[in-house]
């Protein structure tokens, strides 16, 4: 249905019993009902994980940690994630709300705990959008062969080129949610595309004896969590893949402009962890078989390949002349594209969020209007759009672009939270409800109550491992004690966020004496 959304008085009496038994509570905010199917829901989840961009930025870091088990950190991450997912749909099917946790832990738990889940989302995504509007300004330098001035991070070129894709994405998610999903279909099927030639041509040459030095033909011993690597290590490589499977839940967040809202979302959320599990799994064993893990050449221990691991390897994989370099191309426009991809949802997901949370009376009333024509949140996508925009270039000239870098670390521990507290949520609101069915029983409350304390424990561990300058490209002096970047970022915007929420308690107090009635 593409038609004006539905009033509460457009509901039959049986459809509003329904929606009330189930515990959700029809709410119109004047966004496009009904506009994405099950495709174009698929489609948001896998492309905000932005799969191309996330393992070129981090894959090399997982094998510094575990080296050959890196298969097996991309397993072990994807269980609570899994279970997390289940509790999201379970979420989503009682209460289909684009805030998501915090409008469920609001509701289930209390307005505070609420309004801690809906700031982890924002400063997660405020965080993130200035490093895929750097890698996405950088690839566009890369890809014309300006190397120079796309292998420096800091440089002012490059900080425009960001602001300027960061700009037009802002602007496709303004003319409404069918063209922002139109322009994912189109950059994901390239993204996905370069992705699987990349792969099985790598182990095509792996098993035909003509891979470079050094590579090695995959093994099921690296899908082994307990081969290799010690406890910490392997923990260390967990928490980062954890960042690699981020976004799934978009999904979830465009739910009111999905059609069946209560089942689709949770089901496209779903289904993309196991889509990026696949696709996880064979690019991670392609590029650890093809490259091996050397601190040389293509090696992705090699320091220089850090960064970038598809930059080094792509070359190798395809060649450096004739069709090879056409290729090799299309493959810095991949990640171009999954960078940008990325910004976009990352801007459409955030300004949902904003949404309800003023529609709720949690945030300035302005960021709940929505453009009578294009049916989106206006207000809100262009605060996103400016705010992100603003930390970028703060964070730019911070420690020449390196804080950056400490700022994706630090939104870890945000999304362990969120995630976290979403498991506990869907056990909490679910947890009189388990005599229905076996499947109730687990699907609803056991294995989202495990996904969510391990992925709470794996933030905290994370944090505290982040103390180490060591652990972070930057480090920070307090009274003669180096703190790690990583760990300055992540505590300060949890501590900001505890100071926004005395802050909103005071000025929208209507909101935080709602106690929770379900």
């Amino acid at each position: 249905m593409t038609g004006k959304p539905q009033s509460p008085q457009a509901l039959t009496a049986a459809e509003l019993r329904t929606e009330l038994a189930d515990g959700g509570e029809y709410a119109d905010k004047g966004l496009r009902s009904g506009a994405l199917g099950m495709a174009a829901s698929l489609i948001l989840a896998v492309a905000s994980a932005a799969p191309a961009y996330s393992l070129a930025a981090t894959l090399a870091f997982i094998v510094g940690y575990v080296g050959f088990q890196a298969p097996a950190v991309v397993l072990v991450a994807f269980v609570p994630i899994l279970f997390v997912s289940f509790g999201y749909a379970a979420l989503n099917r009682r209460d289909p709300d684009c805030g998501t946790i915090f409008t469920w832990a609001s509701r289930v738990l209390s307005p505070s705990l609420g309004f801690l889940g809906g700031w982890a989302i924002i400063a997660s995504f405020v965080l993130v959008v200035g490093s895929l509007a750097q890698v996405a300004g950088q690839y566009v330098f890369l890809l014309f062969g300006a190397d120079g001035i796309g292998s420096d991070p800091a440089d002012p070129r490059v900080l425009l080129a960001g602001l300027g894709w960061l700009a037009l994405m802002t602007l496709i998610c303004y003319r409404g949610i069918e063209i922002a999903a139109a322009v994912q279909r189109a950059l994901l099927f390239l993204e996905f595309g370069m992705l699987l030639v990349l792969s099985v041509v790598a182990l095509v040459r792996v098993y035909t004896g003509s891979a470079p030095e050094g590579m090695q033909r995959p093994r099921l011993s690296w899908l082994n969590p307990f081969e290799g690597a010690s406890p910490s290590a392997f923990v260390s490589g967990v928490v980062l893949m954890l960042f690699i499977y981020w976004g799934w839940e978009t999904a979830i967040t465009v739910n009111e402009e999905t059609a069946d809202r209560r089942r689709t979302p949770g089901r496209s959320a779903t289904y993309s962890t196991l889509l990026l599990l696949a696709v996880y799994l064979l690019a991670t064993f392609a590029a650890v078989s093809f490259a091996g893990i050397g601190d040389t050449g293509i090696g992705l221990m090699n320091p220089d390949n850090s960064g970038d691991v598809f930059y080094a390897f792509g070359t190798a994989v395809f060649g450096a002349g004739g069709f090879g370099s056409v290729l090799w191309h299309l493959l810095i426009l991949m990640v171009l594209t999954s960078a940008a991809a990325s910004t976009e949802t990352t801007v459409l997901t955030l300004s949902r969020t904003v949404l309800s949370m003023a529609d709720q009376g949690a945030l300035p009333r302005a960021l709940a209007r929505v453009h009578p024509r294009f049916r989106i949140p206006h207000v809100g996508t262009i605060a996103v759009g400016v705010v992100g925009a603003v930390v970028y270039v703060a964070l730019n000239f911070l420690g020449h672009g390196l804080v950056i870098g400490d700022a994706v670390s630090a939104c870890g521990v945000m999304i362990a939270f969120y995630y976290g507290l979403t498991g506990l949520t869907s056990a909490w609101a679910h947890r009189t409800q388990w005599r229905a069915s076996a499947t109730d029983l687990w699907l609803r409350t056991v294995l989202p109550a495990i996904g969510g304390i391990v992925l709470l424990a794996a933030g905290a561990w994370s944090l505290v491992h982040a103390w180490d300058p060591a652990s972070s490209g930057t480090s920070w002096s307090f009274g003669g004690t180096q703190v790690g970047g990583t760990f300055v970022i992540g505590t300060g915007s949890l501590v900001l966020g505890v100071v926004v929420l005395l802050i909103c308690r005071r000025v929208y107090p209507a909101f935080f004496r709602v106690r929770a009635a379900r």
